[in-house]
């Protein structure tokens, strides 16, 4: 199953943009839920979300929507994975609120944390594995092969990004994938053409498990236009 959104849907610049003036801001997570079939909360990372808030999330989306949360900074860049194994299962508690709609747990690395393995042997410790959890690195000398074989043990997803000085591949380290677009030469304020989307649904069509991709490219709303190509170039009907 292919899960295509966006990393995010309460952008005030993409009213009239994507959603129209005749909506209010109250009904656009209804409006989004219409036209992708997933999307990845970056609202997680600044501060907790309450029951409440997870339960409205819950609640205002359709049957099969996917809801993946991103671990707040106090665990990924404050605390840097000191003592936060109470703070990674408060989360998960929280996250397990979505039922059946949770989609991914994305623990993003802040740029300044290097290649370290006793590092990643010491968070994946915290990981629960009955999530499906995704790490994002965002320093290129997590790429390697220890990486990926550290992951794969776990079941753990690599997070596979579009993003200037990093990498770009497809690399599977899980029974799921996860795939996130932040913009090939400029951080958020990027348009994928069509042609540089179909090379990368070419390189994921033919996996067997579940793909999870977000863009993240949200400047002008490019986000919604390229989400909404990608979905038709893999087939996923709304």
């Amino acid at each position: 199953m292919f899960y295509v959104g966006c990393s995010g849907w309460q952008y005030e610049h993409w009213s009239e943009l994507f959603y129209p003036r005749e909506i209010p801001k109250k009904l656009w997570l209804e409006y989004y839920a219409k036209h992708f079939n997933t999307v990845e909360i970056n609202s997680t990372f600044y501060h907790w979300p309450s029951e409440k808030t997870i339960a409205s999330w819950h609640n205002r989306t359709p049957i099969g929507f996917k809801i993946s949360l991103k671990v707040p900074r106090l665990i990924t860049h404050r605390k840097r994975f000191n003592n936060t194994d109470d703070d990674i299962s408060q989360f998960y508690q929280l996250a397990s609120k979505l039922e059946e709609k949770l989609g991914c747990v994305l623990f993003q690395l802040p740029p300044s944390m290097k290649f370290d393995e006793e590092k990643l042997k010491h968070i994946l410790r915290q990981m629960d594995n009955k999530f499906k959890n995704v790490i994002e690195f965002r320093h290129s000398s997590w790429f390697n092969e220890k990486t990926y074989s550290s992951l794969s043990k776990r079941n753990i997803a690599f997070c596979n990004v579009s993003a200037p000085k990093l990498p770009e591949s497809f690399r599977t380290t899980a029974s799921f994938a996860y795939i996130r677009f932040h913009g090939r030469t400029r951080w958020y304020d990027y348009h994928y053409s069509d042609e540089e989307l179909k090379a990368w649904a070419k390189k994921i069509k033919y996996f067997n498990g579940d793909v999870y991709v977000y863009f993240n490219n949200d400047a002008y709303a490019h986000a919604t236009s390229n989400a909404k190509k990608f979905s038709e170039l893999l087939g996923v009907m709304k």
